[in-house]
C-alpha cells in the first residue's frame, strides 16, 4: 500500500498494519479486527524451524481501536 511516487515499501504484515493505521486514523475511521477460532503458533526460539508453542482461542476476540473517537 504505497502511492505511486513513494519509495518505501510494504515489507511485513505489521508495515501494511502501520500504513494503513496512518492512512485510516487521519480520516476519523476505527479498524476492527475479527478472529474466530483463531489458532497461534508463538515459537519458542529464533529461526525457521524453531519449535513452537501453539495457542488456541475457541470463540471470538474482538479488537477495536479509534484515535481520537471519546467511548461513552
Amino acid at each position: 500500500m504505497t502511492a505511486p511516487n513513494d519509495t518505501t515499501e510494504t515489507r511485513t504484515f505489521a508495515d501494511l498494519g502501520k500504513e494503513m493505521w496512518s492512512y485510516l486514523t487521519g480520516k476519523g475511521a476505527a479498524i476492527n479486527y475479527e478472529f474466530v477460532d483463531m489458532t497461534v503458533e508463538v515459537p519458542r526460539e529464533i529461526g525457521a524451524d524453531a519449535p513452537r508453542a501453539t495457542w488456541k482461542l475457541n470463540g471470538t476476540l474482538r479488537i477495536t481501536t479509534a484515535e481520537g473517537v471519546s467511548q461513552g
